[in-house]
């Protein structure tokens, strides 16, 4: 049964106070499922307040007890796997096997910074007189606000409480009002394993109007945000107005170059799979494939062969391996690329138009001899929407996935070593992949530059911006005469 999804604040489930609420609709069905708490300001002021208290008995948390919080949590995540898996499939579409690995894959990462909360070392340097110790401190940096995006609707609020939490950081969170029951869930995992009242808080409503009132109150010090480049842009300088840390994941548009020299079935096959996890709507999907002459058309048949070979359909049925966009703006946003793509002279290798039966759906599409002019070109598709165009030297190669202003992730198969080496020193992006599909585990760096965005959601990096540096220069007393 899908909940009625109620608002988390200072420890406690709660309607808003107005009591107003917002349908959540199943996708595959377009059918409603339940509603979901509509906050007001007056339930963002109560989050403050809490989120206030909350740091002042998280900072003073030990790093021991913070990581078995968290590792507690982790556990309870793989305990719910099935109960959880149901709710984020219902609620964003995505085939029931993805959303299991989802909440395994946020699990292992909740592990991950719970053993990063024990190591936010400081260090001692050298002074340059006798009885002086100049000491560096990681200190937190204040309560949060979180924004997360409907795509992974578990994995993208982990990676920011996660990290939060290790830096003795307390939050309010804002996951998408799409697919606002799985993040529920998790905030219910971390309750339950014991974290202290107002650590961490959790909100919805309209989005425009909670980031314009959490941005700029002086209780939140730090904004982290998933989501499009332009609404990015937005929140970023809101935030610089009013001088608080930001961290952005925004959006994408990977290039995966294909040479001549490849494993043709390898890059085939993993770039299939990268493209259509989650129905393509992942930031980091492999989006324009730049393939070399000698090997295009084998390239074009074993990528159109693998994407003819997936099943659509409703997500909880078994044996499906791509489901239904996740809400209703997808599929007419897509359909327009596409035609605006072949209105320009692109052909259709396979796919092109909105699925037929009821529910969000757009076919698997691969799209060829697609001119630079088109809009899928040029703006992230965020969908099951593949765009192959061939190159001839390494040069137009780079070109081509050098151009655009986005920088987030990139893809490379090559068996030459000399061309890893070109590659990785030639490409613009925060994450390059070469040979294999090795982005986003919880121990490596996640990303971009250039307008995907700044600051990293993985890795130590993570932890290092939820942190602030104090140094402290301390000289012995003077001993008395």
């Amino acid at each position: 049964m899908y909940p009625d999804v109620q608002l988390f604040i200072d420890g406690k489930w709660r309607d808003s106070i107005s009591g107003k609420t917002i349908p959540v609709v199943d996708p595959a069905t377009e059918e409603k499922l339940g509603a979901v708490a509509f906050a007001d300001k007056a339930d963002l002021d109560l989050a403050l307040v809490a989120v206030a208290k909350g740091f002042r008995t998280w900072r003073k948390v030990s790093a021991l007890e913070r990581s078995g919080i968290m590792r507690k949590a982790a556990d309870l995540l793989r305990q719910r796997i099935e109960t959880i898996a149901g709710l984020m499939t219902a609620e964003q579409g995505k085939p029931l096997a993805e959303s299991r690995a989802e909440i395994l894959a946020s699990a292992d990462i909740l592990d991950w910074f719970a053993e990063e909360a024990r190591r936010t070392y400081g260090r001692v340097i050298p002074a340059r007189g006798q009885g002086i110790y100049n000491l560096v401190i990681k200190e937190p940096v204040g309560p949060v606000a979180a924004f997360t995006p409907w795509n992974f609707p578990i994995s993208q609020a982990v990676r920011k409480l996660g990290a939060a939490l290790a830096a003795r950081c307390s939050v309010i969170i804002k996951p998408p009002e799409e697919t606002p029951a799985s993040p529920a869930e998790l905030i219910r995992a971390l309750a339950d394993a014991g974290l202290p009242d107002g650590v961490v808080n959790l909100v919805y409503g309209a989005p425009s109007e909670i980031s314009a009132y959490l941005i700029p109150h002086p209780v939140i010090r730090k904004i982290s945000f998933t989501g499009s480049t332009p609404v990015g842009k937005q929140l970023a300088a809101l935030a610089g107005q009013h001088m608080k840390r930001i961290t952005m994941e925004l959006g994408g548009h990977a290039p995966a170059i294909v040479f001549g020299d490849a494993d043709v079935k390898v890059a085939a096959s993993v770039l299939a799979a990268g493209k259509y996890r989650n129905a393509g709507q992942v930031c980091i999907a492999p989006t324009r494939f730049i393939v070399q002459d000698a090997v295009y058309d084998q390239f074009i048949d074993e990528f159109v062969g693998r994407t003819k070979q997936l099943k659509m359909g409703n997500g909880a049925e078994e044996g499906i391996t791509i489901g239904p966009l996740a809400n209703d703006r997808r599929p007419a946003a897509l359909g327009s690329m596409v035609d605006d793509a072949v209105q320009r002279g692109a052909r259709i290798a396979t796919g092109g138009k909105r699925h037929q039966n009821k529910g969000y759906y757009f076919e698997p599409t691969v799209l060829t001899e697609i001119p630079l002019q088109a809009r899928a070109m040029n703006e992230e598709p965020f969908g099951p929407l593949a765009l192959v165009s061939r190159f001839k030297e390494f040069d137009d190669a780079i070109a081509e996935a050098n151009r655009l202003p986005y920088g987030l992730a990139a893809y490379a198969y090559t068996r030459s070593i000399r061309t890893a080496t070109a590659v990785t020193e030639a490409i613009e992006s925060g994450m390059l992949s070469l040979n294999h599909y090795g982005l986003a585990f919880p121990e490596v760096p996640f990303g971009g530059v250039k307008d995907s965005g700044y600051g990293s959601e993985g890795g130590l990096e993570a932890v290092e911006s939820y942190l602030a540096t104090k140094f402290v220069s301390q000289a012995s007393p003077a001993s008395p005469d």
